[in-house]
């Protein structure tokens, strides 16, 4: 699986992306999998209230399933101008 860091999350983590084998059932599983990778992933997953995730490039929630998704992004929200 594909996993995508945009903007301040992939500042933090120090990487625009990681390739895993995970077992996570949910997105949430898979955060917690990412958070033990180390301090830098830590403090990127510190608060998901900050962060959306798209599985396969459609948005999705944090309790979503993780069955045949081969690509996760973590981002923070976006705002926009006019």
């Amino acid at each position: 699986m594909d996993v995508l860091y945009f903007a301040w999350v992939r500042e933090r983590i120090g990487v625009p992306r990681d390739t895993i084998e995970t077992d996570a059932a949910t997105v949430n599983d898979l955060i917690e999998e990412l958070r033990a990778r180390g301090e830098e992933y830590q403090f990127a997953f510190e608060d998901i209230r900050a962060l959306r995730v798209a599985l396969d490039q459609e948005l999705s929630d944090f309790d979503a399933s993780l069955s045949g998704v081969k690509e996760v992004a973590f981002f923070p929200p976006m705002t926009g101008g006019e």
